[in-house]
C-alpha cells in the first residue's frame, strides 16, 4: 500500500509530505519500522532550516500540510476523519482542547499522590459557629473576576488548544509591595472553576463559583489557587452561591488543602483542614433561586506558600492521560489491555475505551468470556468515581492470580472518563451541551451528545456478541457519608432478589466502607435517562450506579473519618473480589445471600407497615409485595431533575424523531433468513392451490344444479341483465319462494345448498307437511359460504337511488309478504358474476307515505362493479302481481 515504507532515500533532500507520512503513520500505530529519513538526512535539513541566508525551498512546500504561525518548516498535518491517536511515548500528550471563551494559564498544574498516616476526622460542629453577613462588592474589594462566562442562553460553538486566543489578561490585583498582604487567586487551569473573589476584611474573603458552563446553575464542586500567603493569620473563606439545601459540610465534612512547600519539602500532599466550618442559607432574597453558603477559617502552614483548596482530591483529564501512557507503554499489561478511542467529545477531547482481557486459546474459548462494563465521571465534578476508577485499573492490570483469573474469564470494557470536555472546564454536572449527561442516555443527538450516544451503541454491540455480566456507573454523592449502589428491581421471578446478591457481597468484602442498607433499588420516572435504568431496559440485569461521598465512613473502624484516595482505590480492589464471590461455581455463598436478603426484606415489609399502623401476616405469599413500594426515594436535590434539551437543540431531536417515525412506518420488516422466506412461499403456494381445487369442486356440484333447474336460467338471460352470464349458477332463496307449494325439494339440491347442515336439512323436509310452505328462516342458511364470499368483495364503485313512491292501498302484498309490520329478505344469486339481494321491513299497506325503514336493493357483480339502490315500500308493492323475479325483471 506504501511502497515508499520499503525504499531508500536516494535523495539528500527527499520530498518532505513522503518523510511525514512515515512519521503520521507511525504516530498512530500503523507503521512500527524507523522512518525513511537518516539522522544525518535531518540534521542537514534543520542545518539549512538555521541559515538565515538560504532561501526556503519550493520544493519543500506542500499544499497538503500545515504550517505553524511563524511558518516555520516544522509541519503538521491536522487528524484525518475518523482516525484517532493513539498514545505514544514519541509524542506528547494530546493537549486538552477548551471552548474559544475561556482563559486558560500556561502553568502546568500537578499534585502528588498521598495518603495521610493518620485518620482525618469529621470535624464536630461547637455550636457556636460565626455565620458571616454577605457583603459583596458594594462594601468589599474585587481581587479576581473571570470576565465573559459563557452562562445560560449561549451555547457552545467551537474549542482550540489553550482556550481563547490572545495575551493572558492578569485577572488578580498587583501587589504594592513586600507588606501588602493580599491574597492572589487563580482558576483559570484544569478543573478550576472560580468565578470572582472579594476582599471583605483583611483576612476574610467572599468567593463566587462560576456555574457550569452555558448553564445558570450547579454549583458544588469548588477548585482555585491562592498564593501570597501569611503563616500566623487566620483567614476566613465563604463560598456564596451554592445551590444544595442539604450537604455533608453539616455534619463534618472539611475542605481540602494542598500546600506547595509541604509537597515539595515533606513530600505531603492533599489533606483535611478547616474550622468553624457552617452550612447555612444565603440571606440575600433577590427573586431567584436561594443560595447556600459554605464557611471555613483556616492557617495557612507557611508564608509566601502557593496553596489550593478544593471540594474533593483533584484528577484531571491531564492526569488521566499520564495513566493510560504508562499503560500504553508497559509491555506486559500492553499485551491484555487494548486502548481504543471510543469518540471525540463535543470540544474534540479524546473519548478513551480500555479493553482488558486475556488472550484466549481457541475462538469457542473468547466466545464463552461474559462481559463487564464499567465507567467514571460522566458527571466531571465527581472526581471520586475516577479514583475508585484508578483502584480497579491498579488491581485488574497487576499480576495478582486472581487478577489473572479475571482477565481469563471475563472481557473488561472499561471507560475511564465519559465527560472529558466538562472535567477540563471545571464543571460539576454537565457536558458543554450545557445538560447532564447522565440524563440523556436514550438521546437521538449523535453530534450534540457524542459521548453517551456511543456508550450505548458500544453496549448495543457487544450485548449482540456476548452476555454482560454487570454493568456499573462510578459517581460521587454530596449528601450521604459511605459508599453503595442504586440498582434496580428486577420483575422476572425468576431472578427475584437477584439484582441485590453483588451489592450484598460488596458490603461483607468492605464492611468498613461499604453500606447495603444505604442501597436502593427504586426505578423513578425521572431517572429512567440514566445510564443505569437505560443499560437494565436493554438486558443487563445487574446494572449499578456506584455512589462513593465526598465525605467518609460511618461504619466499622472507620467511623467518622473521611475517606482518603487509597480508600477509595481500595473499593476497586474490592469490585474485583467480589466478581469472582459473585461467579463462584459453587454458589454457596450465593444462596446464602439469597436468603439473607428474604429476611432483611421481611423485616423491612414488617417495619413499614408498624409505621402506618397495621398488621401484617407474612407467612402466605409475602414475596408478591411490590418493592418498589417499600423503598424510598432516591432523589431529593436538583440533581435528579433533566433540564430537557437547550433550546438550540430541541428542533433537531424533533425533527430527527419525526424522520425516525416516517423511517419506521416507510420500513417493512423483512424475513432474516432464507429458510423464513421459503416457508412463507411454500405456505402461500399451497393456500392457492387449495382455492384454486375448492372453487373446481363448487363447479363441479352446480353443473348439475344446473340441469336440474335450466327454467330459472332461461328467465334470467332474457332479464335486463343478461350481458352478464350466468356461468356459475347457484341456488338461492328466491328459487326456494318461487316453487310450487305442492313440489317437494329435490334431496340432491338439498346436498348442494348446504353441506355443513345436511342433517339438519332433511330433518327439517322430512318432518314439515307437504302443504306448508317453507320456513323463511331456513332460506337464510342455504348458502352461508356464498355470502361470506360476498361480504368480502372488494367493490370498484357504488351507485344508490332511492326514488319516493306511495303506496297503493288497494293492492294485496307480494307473495312471502306478512300483513301488519313484517321483515322480508329476498335474494337472487346469478352465479359467479351477479348476485342481488334486496330486504323489506317494516311494512304497512293501510299507509300511503314511504315507509322509514329503507329497502335496500344490494348487487354486485364481477368486481369492480356493485350497484346498491334504496327503494321505498311502494315500488316493492306495485310488483305484488309478480313473483321476486319478475318483479325484478321489470
Amino acid at each position: 500500500m506504501f511502497p515508499a515504507l520499503e525504499t531508500h532515500v536516494k535523495q539528500t533532500i527527499p520530498e518532505p509530505y513522503e518523510d511525514f507520512m512515515y512519521r503520521h503513520l507511525q504516530y498512530y500505530g500503523y507503521f512500527k519500522g524507523p522512518t525513511s529519513l537518516s539522522s544525518a538526512v535531518h540534521r542537514q535539513i534543520e542545518a539549512i532550516n538555521r541559515d538565515p541566508h538560504m532561501p526556503s525551498l519550493p520544493h519543500l512546500r506542500s499544499t497538503q500540510l500545515l504550517y505553524d504561525e511563524l511558518d516555520e518548516v516544522n509541519p503538521c498535518l491536522r487528524e484525518p476523519q475518523e482516525l484517532f491517536s493513539i498514545l505514544s511515548t514519541k509524542r506528547p500528550l494530546q493537549a486538552p482542547r477548551w471552548p474559544v471563551e475561556c482563559e486558560v494559564i500556561k502553568e502546568n498544574i500537578h499534585h502528588i499522590e498521598w495518603a495521610p498516616l493518620q485518620p482525618e476526622y469529621f470535624y464536630q460542629p461547637k455550636g457556636n459557629e460565626k455565620v458571616p453577613e454577605i457583603v459583596g462588592e458594594k462594601k468589599g474589594t474585587v481581587v479576581y473576576q473571570l470576565d465573559s462566562v459563557p452562562t445560560e442562553g449561549s451555547y457552545f460553538t467551537s474549542s482550540r488548544v489553550g482556550g481563547k486566543q490572545g495575551i493572558i489578561k492578569e485577572l488578580a490585583v498587583t501587589l504594592q509591595g513586600p507588606e501588602d498582604n493580599t491574597l492572589l487567586f487563580e482558576s483559570r487551569f484544569e478543573s478550576g472553576n472560580l468565578q470572582k473573589a472579594v476582599r471583605v476584611d483583611t483576612y476574610e474573603y467572599e468567593l463566587t463559583l462560576r456555574t457550569d458552563l452555558y448553564t445558570n446553575k450547579h454549583t458544588q464542586w469548588f477548585y482555585f489557587r491562592v498564593q501570597n500567603t501569611r503563616k500566623d493569620a487566620t483567614y476566613r473563606f465563604t463560598i456564596v452561591n451554592l445551590l444544595k439545601p442539604k450537604s455533608l459540610y453539616t455534619v463534618g465534612m472539611k475542605p481540602l488543602l494542598y500546600s506547595q512547600l509541604d509537597a515539595n519539602t515533606r513530600s505531603i500532599g492533599w489533606r483535611r483542614e478547616g474550622n468553624e466550618i457552617k452550612y447555612y442559607k444565603n440571606n440575600t432574597d433577590d427573586g431567584q433561586q436561594p443560595f447556600y453558603c459554605l464557611t471555613w477559617t483556616i492557617q495557612f502552614p507557611y508564608d509566601q506558600d502557593t496553596c489550593f483548596f478544593a471540594h474533593f482530591y483533584p484528577y484531571t483529564y491531564t492526569d488521566l492521560q499520564c495513566y493510560l501512557l504508562s499503560v500504553a507503554n508497559n509491555p506486559i499489561q500492553s499485551q491484555f489491555c487494548k486502548l481504543q478511542t471510543l469518540c471525540r467529545s463535543l470540544a474534540g477531547n479524546t473519548v478513551y475505551l480500555l479493553t482488558i482481557t486475556n488472550p484466549s486459546r481457541t475462538p469457542q474459548e473468547a466466545a464463552a468470556k461474559k462481559a463487564v462494563v464499567l465507567s467514571a465521571r460522566v458527571h466531571p465534578g465527581e472526581s471520586n468515581g475516577s479514583w475508585v476508577m484508578k483502584g480497579f485499573l491498579d488491581f485488574i492490570l497487576s499480576n495478582a492470580p486472581d487478577a489473572q483469573l479475571l482477565r481469563d474469564i471475563f472481557v473488561f470494557k472499561v471507560l475511564p472518563m465519559l465527560n472529558p470536555d466538562g472535567v477540563i472546564v471545571g464543571n460539576y454536572r454537565c457536558s458543554l451541551a450545557g445538560r447532564d449527561l447522565n440524563r440523556h442516555y436514550k438521546t437521538i443527538l449523535k453530534e450534540s451528545f457524542p459521548c453517551i450516544w456511543y456508550t450505548r451503541n458500544m453496549i448495543k454491540r457487544l450485548l449482540e456478541e456476548r452476555e454482560v455480566l454487570l454493568y456499573c456507573d462510578f459517581h460521587g454523592h454530596s449528601r450521604k457519608n459511605n459508599i453503595f449502589l442504586y440498582g434496580c428491581n428486577n420483575n422476572n421471578r425468576k431472578y427475584w432478589l437477584h439484582e441485590r446478591v453483588f451489592p450484598l457481597m460488596l458490603s461483607k468484602n468492605a464492611p468498613d466502607k461499604f453500606s447495603f442498607h444505604s442501597c436502593n433499588f427504586k426505578v423513578q420516572k425521572c431517572k429512567e435517562g440514566t445510564g443505569r435504568v437505560v443499560m437494565w431496559r436493554m438486558g443487563i440485569l445487574n446494572s449499578y450506579t456506584m455512589e462513593s461521598t465526598f465525605g467518609g465512613s460511618t461504619l466499622g473502624s472507620k467511623r467518622d473519618t473521611h475517606f482518603t484516595v487509597e480508600d477509595l482505590k481500595s473499593l476497586g480492589y474490592h469490585v474485583c473480589d467480589t466478581l469472582l464471590d459473585f461467579c463462584d461455581p459453587d454458589q454457596t455463598k450465593f444462596t446464602q445471600c439469597l436468603a439473607e436478603l428474604k429476611e432483611l426484606l421481611r423485616q423491612e415489609i414488617h417495619k413499614k407497615f408498624h409505621e402506618l399502623g397495621q398488621d401484617v401476616d407474612l407467612e402466605g405469599s409475602w414475596s408478591d409485595i411490590s418493592l418498589s413500594d417499600i423503598e424510598s426515594s432516591t432523589s431529593g436535590s436538583d440533581s435528579s431533575l433533566s433540564d430537557g434539551l437547550p433550546v438550540h437543540l430541541a428542533n433537531i431531536a424533533d425533527d430527527l424523531t419525526q424522520k425516525k417515525k416516517m423511517f419506521k412506518k416507510k420500513k417493512k420488516k423483512s424475513l432474516q433468513t432464507r429458510k423464513q422466506r421459503n416457508e412463507q412461499y411454500q405456505k402461500k403456494n399451497l393456500m392457492r392451490k387449495l382455492k384454486l381445487t375448492e372453487d373446481t369442486s363448487e363447479r363441479a356440484g352446480f353443473a348439475s344444479t344446473l340441469q336440474k333447474q335450466p327454467t330459472f336460467f332461461k328467465n334470467s338471460e332474457n332479464s335486463s341483465f343478461s350481458p352478464m352470464k350466468n356461468e356459475n349458477p347457484r341456488l338461492n332463496e328466491t328459487n326456494l319462494n318461487r316453487r310450487h307449494k305442492d313440489t317437494p325439494l329435490d334431496p340432491s339440491m338439498a346436498t348442494l345448498i348446504l353441506p355443513k347442515n345436511k342433517e339438519r336439512m332433511q330433518t327439517n323436509l322430512n318432518r314439515r307437511h307437504k302443504d306448508t310452505p317453507l320456513d323463511p328462516s331456513m332460506a337464510t342458511l342455504i348458502l352461508p359460504k356464498n355470502k361470506e364470499r360476498m361480504q368480502n368483495k372488494k367493490p370498484g364503485f357504488t351507485v344508490s337511488c332511492s326514488p319516493k313512491r306511495t303506496i297503493n292501498s288497494s293492492q294485496e302484498p307480494a307473495p312471502g309478504c306478512q300483513d301488519g309490520f313484517g321483515k322480508i329478505c329476498h335474494r337472487v344469486d346469478l352465479g359467479q358474476h351477479t348476485s342481488i339481494s334486496f330486504s323489506l321491513g317494516n311494512l304497512s299497506s293501510a299507509s300511503e307515505t314511504e315507509v322509514p325503514a329503507p329497502f335496500p336493493l344490494h348487487g354486485y357483480f364481477t368486481p369492480p362493479f356493485q350497484v346498491s339502490c334504496s327503494l321505498s315500500a311502494a315500488t316493492f308493492l306495485r310488483a305484488n302481481s309478480h313473483t321476486s323475479e319478475d318483479w325484478f325483471r321489470r
